[in-house]
């Protein structure tokens, strides 16, 4: 490390857009590229025996999920801030990512001087965000909006039985009660949760914590 210059290290299985953040970020004042990777084995050999204060990560990698190289390299360097690069602007993969360990979530189409910005705001230990994520995260989630159904004892242990992939005649049998009384708990819990099918009805139970 030289100075106060922040490294950075890159992974991303595109040459163009390698080639293109190396340019622009070795032209940033501040900023020097520490090593570009095109899979996530260079880069996690790259972190055993060198340094980097940022990692731009691209989730889709030929080798390995984003998920799992950004818990690998949170392990292997802890205070590598890692941000996620990716054209995936899905909610559910957002939140992923920052179990896992990372700083920040930026899209690919992100603007340069908002690059530098995130950056910048890791490396001081900020959460970070390009603006299109901001939106997705300032708006409530659809399990977000949605009250929690009141289930009964009998309902909740027929909802695990269901998520388990047990049939009618399974959970009857299991149960010792008829097939129809089963049939009837099963449309009431579609009913209560206002989902089309079970396992849209699951889905939503694990985004509500009943499961």
């Amino acid at each position: 490390m030289s100075g106060n210059t922040i490294q950075i290290a890159i992974v991303d299985d595109h040459p163009l857009i390698l080639e293109g953040l190396q340019k622009l970020l070795d032209n940033t004042p501040g900023m020097e590229i520490a090593g570009c990777f095109s899979s996530a084995a260079e880069c996690l050999d790259f972190l055993r025996t060198s340094y980097a204060d940022i990692l731009l990560l691209d989730i889709g990698l030929p080798d390995a999920s984003g998920l799992d190289l950004c818990r690998d390299v949170k392990t292997l360097s802890p205070s590598t801030r890692v941000l996620a690069l990716s054209n995936h602007s899905e909610r559910s993969m957002i939140l992923q990512m920052l179990q896992q360990g990372a700083s920040g979530y930026l899209l690919k189409n992100v603007a340069a001087d908002e690059l530098v910005r995130c950056i910048h705001e890791a490396h001081e230990g900020l959460l970070t965000f390009s603006k299109a994520i901001r939106e997705i995260m300032a708006k409530p989630s659809a399990s977000a909006l949605r009250e929690t159904p009141q289930l009964t004892r009998r309902e909740k242990e027929i909802l695990l039985l269901i998520a388990d992939g047990k049939t009618t005649a399974d959970i009857a049998s299991f149960l010792h009660l008829s097939p129809l009384t089963i049939e009837t708990h099963r449309k009431n819990l579609l009913q209560k949760f206002g989902t089309p099918n079970v396992a849209a009805m699951i889905k939503l139970a694990v985004q509500l914590g009943l499961m």
